[in-house]
């Protein structure tokens, strides 16, 4: 298909207000701020209209245009962008344009929904209550006709919103080959499991996941559910973090309540296999608050509690500025926990291989050097940091 068959294509299905969501990623310079753009229908004054959400490194911006206005917009972002997700109500469209404007068309039929233009609608999720999920249904979440059960309930959210990172997250994976996942530290594997379905099931994708735990018995409990539920491309396997070296590259990495440095070991090995999604959330960090030094914080120090949360949020600020040196695109976002700790930053990274500046290699420094800091990551990522600067060679 040429470009402007699809921009025909494009402006038939948006004119026809069957909308859903869009993405749009992949800047094709690096320099460039903005990172996405994420559409959606809207209705304004009752008047038909697209919100696009601007996400830029730092910060997010709004704007509402017309149909006829983003359709003279699109131009614009096929020069400054390679990636496209259009969701409509009963297909979506996923596109890739190359640096000669080439078009990579993918088409998939999808089951028919409806948008909701309500500015203040109820909170949709990706999995319904009231759906019957098979995944869902055989771990308990689920009656057999698809109600959640009421102590299940925070479960049923976590999953929803860990979905809503992977949905963020597909255009940052490959295509035309199948997809490598690994889940470090799976556990009972409510989101391995529903990573699985979501993308294999729901999306089609051509994918293969492995899910990691130090627990026999739970690794071989959910082997026996994969198996019951015909998840082929779905497997188990007893190991640890420090010494899994069964990978040579890996797509998306997700790793989540790894205690304490077992994160930032789960960080470095998804680095060293170029994955280009990362997806992690931390446990217990008690590294950094053994080693704080810092006299002019000791009126927070001297505080046990207030110690021990602000260890935390420099333990993970320090990880997702270290994946920014090594060439990824980093944000810190909140998740639900199960457990309802405190703990429930999740650290998501895009690999972007841009080069980090002398100020951000700087800025990172300093801010180690106050906190008199030896991150574990640092010296997990030690050759990979000391080929970007000499600086980071401690």
């Amino acid at each position: 298909m040429e470009l402007h068959q699809l921009k025909d294509l494009l402006t038939e299905k948006l004119q026809a207000t069957s909308l859903i969501h869009a993405t749009i990623s992949g800047p094709r310079l690096k320099s460039n701020d903005l990172r996405r753009i994420k559409l959606k229908p809207i209705l304004l004054r009752d008047t038909y209209a697209i919100q696009l959400e601007f996400q830029h490194e730092r910060i997010i911006k709004h704007e509402n245009l017309s149909i006829e206005d983003f359709i003279l917009r699109m131009d614009e972002y096929f020069d400054e962008f390679r990636q496209f997700l259009f969701r409509f109500e009963t297909e979506e469209l996923q596109f890739q344009l190359s640096k000669k404007m080439k078009v990579s068309l993918k088409t998939t039929v999808k089951e028919r929904l409806q948008a909701e233009l309500s500015h203040n609608r109820k909170k949709s999720h990706l999995l319904e209550d009231g759906i019957p999920v098979p995944f869902l249904i055989r771990l308990g979440v689920m009656t057999e006709n698809g109600q959640v059960k009421r102590q299940k309930y925070d479960k049923f959210k976590q999953i929803n919103r860990f979905l809503e990172f992977v949905e963020d997250s597909i255009t940052a994976l490959p295509t035309g080959r199948t997809i490598r996942i690994l889940d470090f530290g799976c556990g009972k594997s409510y989101l391995t499991f529903a990573l699985y379905h979501y993308l294999k099931v729901v999306k089609g994708f051509d994918l293969n996941i492995t899910g990691l735990d130090l627990k026999k018995e739970v690794i071989e409990e959910c082997t026996e559910i994969a198996g019951d539920l015909g998840y082929d491309d779905l497997t188990f396997r007893v190991g640890d973090v420090h010494d899994y070296d069964q990978e040579t590259e890996v797509d998306l990495m997700v790793t989540l309540h790894a205690c304490d440095v077992a994160t930032d070991v789960a960080l470095a090995r998804a680095v060293d296999w170029n994955a280009s999604v990362i997806l992690s959330v931390p446990c217990c960090q008690k590294e950094l608050n053994r080693q704080l030094e810092c006299s002019p914080l000791d009126v927070m120090l001297q505080h046990g509690l207030i110690k021990e949360k602000f260890a935390s949020l420099a333990t993970d600020s320090i990880r997702a500025e270290l994946l920014t040196l090594v060439g990824y695109e980093t944000q810190l976002l909140e998740f639900i926990d199960l457990e309802h700790t405190p703990k429930n930053i999740l650290i998501r990274a895009y690999k972007n291989q841009k080069r980090p500046s002398e100020e951000k290699i700087d800025r990172y420094l300093a801010f180690r050097n106050l906190l008199q800091a030896q991150p574990y990551l640092e010296r997990e990522l030690s050759d990979r940091l000391g080929q970007i600067s000499s600086k980071l060679v401690q």
